[in-house]
């Protein structure tokens, strides 16, 4: 009974010990330091980290986070953070459209139809309001129904004659009932030939909604083509990803000709790219490949054409890729230079992530700082679940709000902060000393006594 009691305590002395040594974590021994203005009702607040200040850590995965109060004690913390991969079940599906038409003198407003449906709501006929005279009228666009799919709607996906060769710019709006519509802005798709050879877009994002019916109407009129094929992109997933935040402007260099590459400031997870396009008529079929550092291979992320084109006195412009989302720390756009190429120098490219979101228990007395910057503190955030005993969506959209002051970007520590900050390396130094000579003791200790024979009651 001693020798198990002995080898108990011994334990506890071990994990307190322990403890003792992962509470030393400071905010000086962070590179970076906001503070932060809490507003609402506590104990939780929640933070969107600007990419501005995520920028400054030293681990991808935010890992060397951290949120302490006034009196320098670390608090308790979850980061969310949703990928658009992680959880999406993507589906492409064929879907029917159904001419829209107005007479030749009113092209301003969107069609006026009636339409027959089945009792799901899937459309059979689409005919317009008032009879038109032949001749009169005029194609202005395409009704396509949506009703069968229930998940978010991703992209769109057109095909149409070859009549209508060149650049396609509509307008897409969305509904429920066809009655009441709501704007998800404007597409645009393109088939051209230059240099012998053919290129063509197809695909159009949308914002990732549910609506039964969709109607693209084209912006100028006797412009719309006739469609042969209509698919939509969906994707079911547990819960919508959180927005994308842009980056700003950053320079690359021009590796050879039609070779570009950028250097990230750090490992992230980059789903959009903007590529500056600072020359008019400018028009290039591009890959665009990345990689986590330069020792690893190039693997290909996307590809596209990008262009600025003047048209009827208009820049029309598509200078965005879409990317898969993996960790890239480098990017390398390879640029077919038949089309012209985009210039001696490297454009300047924006690239996007999905918004990280922290949430922090807040204890003991405020002003509240993010600390971040340190490439060897270990991960300390709890699940959401853990943190928020009770945690739902609707619990989450009503927790308090805290933000960066007045809008500041990260601020590199101070030499005094840096000095404190070596001075508290060789605090740990010794702290991890005391703590290696007390278990060689107490090891040597717990070996006599298991030992020494038990003695006889």
């Amino acid at each position: 009974m001693s020798q198990k009691l002995n080898l108990n305590w011994l334990g506890a002395v071990l994990m307190g010990v322990a403890l003792s040594a992962g509470a030393q974590e400071k905010p000086a021994d962070f590179a970076t330091q906001v503070p932060l203005t809490v507003t609402g009702e506590g104990p939780w607040y929640r933070l969107e980290l600007p990419l501005a200040v995520q920028l400054n850590a030293r681990q991808t995965d935010l890992s060397d986070v951290r949120v302490f109060n006034a009196a320098g004690e670390a608090q308790a913390y979850a980061l969310a953070r949703e990928s658009a991969q992680t959880s999406e079940n993507r589906t492409v599906t064929e879907v029917k459209w159904f001419p829209l038409y107005n007479s030749a003198d009113d092209t301003e407003r969107a069609p006026s139809v009636r339409v027959q449906s089945s009792a799901n709501g899937t459309l059979v006929e689409v005919q317009p309001s008032s009879q038109l005279e032949a001749g009169e009228e005029v194609l202005r666009g395409w009704l396509l129904d949506a009703s069968g799919i229930k998940a978010p709607l991703q992209q769109l996906i057109l095909d149409w004659t070859s009549e209508r060769d060149g650049f396609q710019r509509f307008s897409i709006e969305a509904s429920d009932d066809l009655q009441s519509w709501q704007s998800w802005g404007d597409g645009q798709v393109a088939r051209l030939t230059f240099a012998d050879e053919r290129v063509e877009q197809h695909e159009v994002g949308l914002p990732g909604q549910s609506a039964r019916y969709l109607r693209l109407l084209w912006s100028t009129p006797q412009s719309a083509p006739v469609l042969t094929s209509a698919q939509l992109e969906s994707a079911s997933s547990r819960s919508l990803p959180l927005p994308l935040v842009w980056s700003q402007p950053l320079a690359g260099s021009r590796v050879k000709a039609g070779e570009y590459t950028w250097q990230l400031p750090m490992g992230l997870h980059v789903e959009r790219l903007q590529v500056e396009l600072s020359q008019p008529n400018s028009l290039a079929p591009v890959t665009l490949s990345g990689r986590r550092e330069s020792s690893l291979p190039w693997q290909a992320l996307s590809s596209g054409l990008l262009y600025r084109l003047t048209q009827s006195g208009q820049d029309v412009v598509q200078n965005e890729l879409q990317l898969p989302g993996q960790t890239v720390q480098q990017l390398k756009l390879t640029v077919d230079e038949r089309g012209g190429g985009l210039g001696e120098e490297a454009p300047t490219v924006r690239f996007a992530v999905r918004s990280t979101q922290l949430v922090f228990l807040a204890r003991g007395a405020g002003p509240y700082t993010l600390a971040l910057g340190s490439a060897t503190v270990k991960a300390a955030n709890l699940p959401l679940s853990t943190l928020i005993p009770d945690y739902s969506a609707a619990k989450f959209a009503t927790l308090g709000k805290a933000t960066v002051d007045g809008g500041a970007v990260a601020t590199p520590v101070s030499t005094v902060t840096t000095a404190a900050t070596n001075d508290t390396n060789w605090k740990k130094f010794g702290l991890w000393a005391v703590l290696l000579l007390s278990v060689l003791f107490l090891a040597a200790m717990a070996f006599s006594l298991l030992r020494k024979p038990a003695t006889k009651s």
